[in-house]
């Protein structure tokens, strides 16, 4: 069985990466900040750590990232360290929109793409729709207010279960690299609105929901759909289904 590094492998993602390439019964080493015994900080330019850790490796699946920003230099030093370790498969995560919404966070995950395209290595990158966890932490957070909930107006998204993405990374560590693949959205693309409402329903809380239309360029293109991929409507997990699994 394959050696395979997954960094960011405690969170939401990569754990879940982690599970399912070791009930695959691969070897699998755990990277991130606090994991013993490869407790790597990838922004850190000290590379002894990570040149310890991917000795040996077959496949790095890169999971570990950061909306407080520094994706980019962490990409760097990883894909720096993977070049001198000669790893055959690299396999990135990011976010269906990269190269159409100009968002900083969006921004910094295409420049890593490039990154990642451009190391020499064999390399797999999977672009996904927004997971089903985000959504519920941006309709908790715009529900707090007692009375009423404001919401971007004439926005959808498409989300999609995390487990479904991490298999799909798991399934994609253990073939040769692939290139770009195709994007994995989830099963349904819905109204912010209709979300909100369905979390309502889930949660028993009474809110008046109102559509705020927001300005701006980043806006424009979440009101085109540009971080949508109706065509790759392949999960199969809806939000109501993440619902029912969650205690909200």
């Amino acid at each position: 069985m394959a050696t395979i590094l997954v960094t960011g492998g405690t969170g939401t993602l990569g754990r879940q990466v982690v599970d399912r390439l070791r009930t695959d019964e691969h070897n699998v080493r755990v990277l991130s900040r606090s994991s013993q015994p490869y407790a790597v900080d990838l922004r850190d330019d000290d590379s002894r750590g990570l040149d310890e850790a991917l000795k040996g490796v077959d496949v790095v699946v890169h999971c570990a990232s950061s909306p407080r920003g520094g994706d980019d230099r962490a990409a760097a030093h990883l894909v720096e360290s993977a070049v001198r370790a000669r790893i055959p498969h690299l396999v990135y995560v990011s976010i269906v929109g990269v190269d159409r919404l100009p968002l900083g966070y969006h921004r910094t995950k295409r420049i890593v793409e490039r990154m990642v395209e451009d190391s020499g290595l064999g390399w797999t990158i999977l672009r996904t729709t927004q997971f089903h966890d985000h959504v519920l932490r941006m309709l908790e957070g715009a529900t707090k207010l007692p009375v009423a909930a404001l919401l971007p107006a004439e926005v959808s998204l498409q989300p999609v279960g995390s487990a479904e993405v991490a298999s799909r990374l798991a399934d994609l560590a253990t073939r040769p690299p692939s290139g770009r693949v195709p994007d994995l959205g989830g099963p349904e693309v819905r109204t912010v609105r209709d979300l909100a409402d369905a979390y309502l329903r889930a949660t028993g809380h009474k809110r008046r929901l109102l559509a705020m239309p927001l300005f701006g360029k980043a806006y424009a293109g979440y009101r085109r759909g540009d971080q949508l991929t109706p065509e790759r409507a392949v999960g199969k997990e809806t939000f109501e289904d993440f619902l029912a699994t969650r205690k909200v």
